[in-house]
């Protein structure tokens, strides 16, 4: 039997894909973040699945509904909210159940910043203005960054920063931004994307965080800090471009 990291997708139930929905439907046990992924999407398992809600566990106590459900003989369907390939912790879920020879396979899904960007109607790369993108977060009490990746570092390459995990310290972002993206740069911060209730707010590094705490924005929100935001005067991409040769590769 299989353990199925499935990425559940940023918050909307009919985000999630299509094979996310199909392993969903095919696994008689289900692990999810009750406070994260949204109940509609429990009604893709089967009527008598068990359910398991892991917001109160933690990884020991996960592991063990993992491989007992296994041992029991059923693939198992672990949600997560997102795309299991950032800020997820699968990492060490996969680490134990190497440990304990269990199988599993990851089916991604719709990243938050990427549901974040379609609530704003931006291309996050944009030709000649930017196209490089950061996905990253500040160090808190319970994780510290790597060497060279704090985000004083990691602004002095202009590129456009996507911050997770980072609303409620919003002052110190855009401390640490402003010395290399100045007070016009084009800023946004995106609460609960595609959901009911998304909440989006567009301005600069110089008013952002205070449209931030006015608006009570503390978790379940994406940070996006860069001049392709902002960018209307661009070069078209020569992807589509009448000038190019589309009889050569």
């Amino acid at each position: 039997m299989t353990v199925y990291f499935i990425g559940a997708g940023p918050g909307a139930a009919d985000l999630i894909t299509v094979r996310g929905a199909r392993t969903l439907a095919s696994c008689q046990v289900c692990l999810y973040a009750g406070s994260l992924v949204p109940r509609e999407l429990l009604a893709e398992c089967p009527d008598d699945a068990r359910l398991v809600d892991t917001a109160q566990l933690d990884i020991d106590q996960i592991t063990a509904e993992l491989v007992a459900a296994h041992r029991d003989g059923h693939d198992v369907a672990r949600l997560h909210s997102g795309d299991p390939s950032v800020f997820s912790a699968v990492n060490e879920q996969m680490r134990r159940l190497d440990e304990a020879g269990v199988p599993y396979e990851v089916v991604p899904g719709v990243p938050a910043f990427a549901a974040a960007a379609a609530a704003l109607k931006r291309e996050l790369t944009v030709p000649t203005v930017g196209q490089t993108v950061i996905l990253t977060r500040i160090a808190q009490r319970a994780t510290a960054m790597p060497e060279g990746e704090d985000l004083a570092t990691l602004g002095r390459s202009g590129a456009l920063i996507v911050l997770h995990l980072a609303a409620r310290y919003v002052d110190r972002v855009v401390a640490e931004l402003l010395p290399h993206y100045g007070a016009d740069c084009p800023a946004a911060v995106v609460a609960l994307a595609s959901r009911p209730d998304e909440l989006i707010l567009r301005g600069t590094l110089d008013d952002i965080a205070d449209q931030v705490k006015a608006a009570g924005v503390i978790r379940t929100a994406v940070i996006m800090v860069g001049r392709t935001l902002g960018a209307e005067q661009f070069r078209d991409s020569h992807l589509y471009s009448p000038a190019r040769d589309r009889h050569t590769c």
